[in-house]
């Protein structure tokens, strides 16, 4: 008798989850003596080698759909490669070893290691396009929010819906020269901003957390990035548009020969078109989502989170890994 092996998350998810924690932990932990280092390369070299290492030990039969490319010719968790024994569920797999390289080698909060698992082909492809334009908030944002309203609207609209003043809205944008006039409209409205200098999964996922310290994540960053915050965004019950961002025509009708629509505003269903999904995230500095690696005499304490979309929950998960041991 064969079984369907295009997915089944339902079930083992459970099991499946653990073993992708247990890979966001390698990650970072083989980050953590490069914390402050000021190598970014040689941090996320450490973590991708590490990740892939425990994903090709896992019970599923993953295809990466959102990697980290092939750098001088060795495999590194690239678009396309397969991963795990084969044994258990098919599923896409989106993997970010480290989201916030530079965060890492200077020491700064906020970097993670990531990976999102859902359906197989359930993740929108947008590789053809490097960044999108999005917007991300809790649940109060449903039926209130739309990202082709002007900044303030939107601000006013979710203050009103949250029953918060303006002034104590805080919104969450990367620090990138492209924010600048946006930065300037928030502010002037009166809201305060929360500048990302990296870190962009993160930043969604706060502002997608009901009773978290920002209201709302906005503005270009990563479409991979996107697509994997998507994944958490659906776990957590919160709201997130999309709107792609070709840098040139070159890059537009790439996407258009995919299959992508560059004036489309992409929901979260069609960002992510199953609430059948898992993201975990490792911390690997300090930060607003999860505390960093920390070593501890011979054992270093990871501080992980585990959401799974079909039963909504999340879950916070502390280790302590003995060095002796630990491989």
């Amino acid at each position: 008798m064969t079984r369907d092996r295009t997915i089944s998350l339902a079930r083992p998810d459970r099991n499946t989850a653990l073993e992708l924690v247990r890979a966001t932990e390698a990650a970072a932990i083989r980050a953590l003596p490069w914390v402050g280092r000021g190598d970014k390369n040689a941090a996320d070299r450490a973590a991708v080698e590490a990740m892939r290492a425990y994903l090709n030990t896992a019970a599923i039969d993953g295809t990466v759909v959102i990697g980290e490319g092939e750098k001088d010719k060795a495999p590194m968790l690239y678009k396309g490669e397969r991963i795990g024994r084969g044994l258990g569920p098919a599923c896409d797999i989106a993997v970010d070893p480290i989201d916030g390289t530079t965060l890492t080698a200077t020491g700064r909060n906020n970097a993670v290691s990531v990976i999102a698992a859902a359906d197989k082909g359930a993740m929108l492809d947008a590789s053809s396009v490097f960044y999108m334009d999005k917007i991300v908030t809790d649940h109060h944002g449903h039926g209130v929010i739309d990202i082709t309203q002007s900044i303030e609207d939107n601000i006013r609209a979710l203050a009103a819906a949250t029953g918060k003043p303006v002034d104590d809205m805080a919104i969450a944008v990367l620090d990138r020269p492209r924010h600048a006039a946006l930065v300037t409209r928030i502010r002037e409205l009166g809201a305060a901003t929360r500048l990302l200098s990296d870190g962009d999964v993160a930043g969604g996922i706060i502002a997608a957390t009901p009773g978290s310290r920002i209201d709302m994540c906005v503005g270009v960053g990563g479409s991979p990035e996107g697509i994997t915050t998507a994944c958490a965004v659906r776990a957590l019950g919160g709201f997130m548009q999309a709107v792609l961002a070709p840098s040139d025509d070159s890059e537009r009708e790439t996407a258009e020969s995919a299959g992508l629509d560059t004036l489309r505003v992409y929901g979260l269903r069609d960002l992510v078109a199953t609430d059948n999904t898992i993201f975990v995230a490792t911390g690997v500095t300090d930060g607003d989502l999860v505390a960093g690696a920390a070593r501890r005499g011979s054992r270093v304490r990871t501080e992980s989170i585990i959401l799974r979309g079909r039963s909504g929950t999340l879950r916070r998960v502390i280790t302590d890994h003995a060095l002796d041991k630990w491989q």
